[in-house]
């Protein structure tokens, strides 16, 4: 092994409630096959606000071969601010960046190159590049290797089944398990039911065209990829011995994609329950139309409490146009199904689609009071880079910085164009300063979209007796990295 250093940095999430509930596996993930060759570093800066300052100190004693970050879009701002405290403090350090946003935007950027356009992908992905030395999309486990060599390219893409560093479904068990010594694991808290959880991811991508949903042309994002179910359970048995967690959320995009997989890996759990001498409580997202009694009953026995589930919308026109492929009824139906097998549904809801109306909006709040999910939320769409809204939207005819997204069947949704390295308010709503939309249809215009997502939000609340969630104030450290654990080393854990 090199003595020479590779720091990984998971930049903070400042727009969420609360960062320290699930940890960044990707990158821990990456940072695991790193380790082999190399001393690594991380620096977990969730949930503290004073984020550029611990890296400079860092860097103040520590001159790593490369800095490794990730960011989804909502993080770009931070790690714009953690680029440019890299680049005053050490400016001939090697910048890596990757994560779902470069994966994204790379994804939109080369559709355009394709059709021979040149667009805000191209504008976006280009900023990108000022940004780092090597910008890494798709898988990163293998890419990165490439990424630290000295004569790296400045784009390395793994978005592609047909390249080597594209990890194939008989690939993935050879791969390690995140390493979340990397982190504090102790400063993650996160309960399901009472129990204390760490996540779990099982499979990779879904093969669905939601409208907007990122990724919908992206290999690694799209192409359904899972572990075997042996790996799973191991893991899962791993992460209870070692740090005593009953609980696991799956990350899953949708854990029922594969109905045979689902039950098998359900009956393992339950195995491993009995063998252990444990019961689990277990949360996961699923598709609805997939859903059926089978599932939810197997589900329960295995330890699921909670399950969440895209609805987005109560208007059959509004499924149509986001290309759910998913029915009201089937909507419906699936939270039946819950309920009947006492499952806990999460209803997750979103407006602001091709065509919206107040009258859509209003059949999603009507809904919502008429099926009783055990909780809920209503977003409002944002046109994130790699989603069909944002790929095949064109330039407005006469607004400037205003894409239109036209559906097959006529309806429009416009979007505002977004420096995402300038802002994040754009993602779920801040906990401060509200909600802002950056989308409008030919029935609403922003201020109004906000209106009725905050009326609906307060009325079913209300009707229902579901509490508002609550947020976790930032945490600031003062030159106390490796007391705090915002440092970890793998050299001090015996690695």
């Amino acid at each position: 092994m090199s003595d020479q250093r590779v720091c990984f940095i998971i930049p903070p999430s400042p727009f969420l409630l609360d960062e320290k509930v699930f940890m960044s596996l990707g990158i821990l993930k990456v940072a695991a096959v790193v380790e082999k060759f190399f001393q690594v570093d991380t620096l977990d800066l969730s949930g503290i606000s004073n984020y550029s300052s611990v890296v400079e100190d860092y860097l103040s004693s520590n001159q790593p071969l490369a800095i490794c970050i990730t960011t989804t879009t909502p993080q770009l701002p931070s790690v714009s601010e953690i680029v440019s405290t890299i680049r005053k403090k050490q400016k001939g350090t090697k910048i890596i960046i990757g994560g779902p946003h470069i994966t994204l935007t790379h994804s939109a950027y080369s559709r355009e190159v394709k059709k021979g356009e040149c667009g805000r992908a191209n504008k976006a992905f280009k900023m990108l590049e000022t940004l780092a030395d090597v910008l890494v999309a798709g898988d990163g486990e293998r890419a990165i290797l490439e990424a630290l060599h000295p004569d790296a390219p400045s784009i390395i893409s793994a978005d592609d089944p047909h390249n080597k560093l594209f990890l194939q479904i008989s690939e993935l068990d050879a791969e390690p398990w995140p390493n979340r010594e990397l982190v504090d694991v102790s400063s993650y808290k996160y309960f399901i039911d009472g129990e204390r959880a760490l996540s779990v991811v099982t499979q990779l991508g879904c093969p669905f065209g939601c409208g907007f949903c990122g990724g919908r042309n992206s290999p690694t994002f799209r192409r359904r990829r899972n572990r075997s179910i042996q790996s799973v359970v191991e893991e899962m048995e791993s992460l209870h011995k070692t740090y005593g967690v009953k609980g696991f959320m799956f990350y899953d995009d949708e854990l029922n994609v594969n109905h045979h997989f689902l039950v098998d890996l359900l009956s393992e759990i339950i195995k491993l329950q009995t063998r252990l001498g444990v019961e689990f409580r277990l949360r996961g997202f699923i598709k609805s139309q997939l859903f059926n009694e089978e599932q939810a009953e197997l589900m329960y026995k295995a330890g699921f409490r909670w399950i969440l589930i895209g609805f987005e919308s109560a208007s059959p026109q509004m499924l149509l146009n986001m290309n759910k492929m998913a029915t009201v009824e089937d909507n419906t139906a699936c939270v039946e199904y819950a309920h009947k097998y006492n499952l806990k549904v999460k209803a997750l809801m979103s407006i602001g689609h091709p065509g919206e109306s107040e009258k859509t909006i209003m059949q999603t709040r009507d809904w919502l009071v008429d099926v009783k999910p055990d909780d809920f939320d209503v977003t409002i769409i944002t046109v994130y880079p790699g989603t069909p809204y944002y790929d095949e939207a064109k330039p407005h005819p006469e607004l400037e910085k205003v894409w239109v997204y036209t559906h097959r069947g006529g309806d429009k949704l416009y979007s505002r164009e977004i420096d995402y390295v300038e802002t994040s308010n754009f993602y779920k709503g801040d906990p401060n300063g509200g909600y802002e939309s950056y989308v409008f249809t030919d029935f609403l215009q922003p201020k109004d979209i906000v209106a009725l997502r905050n009326n609906v939000e307060e009325e079913v609340r209300k009707v229902l007796g579901i509490p508002y969630p609550t947020s976790t104030p930032a945490m600031r450290y003062e030159h106390s990295m490796g007391q705090s654990g915002v440092l970890r080393s793998s050299s001090s854990l015996g690695k």
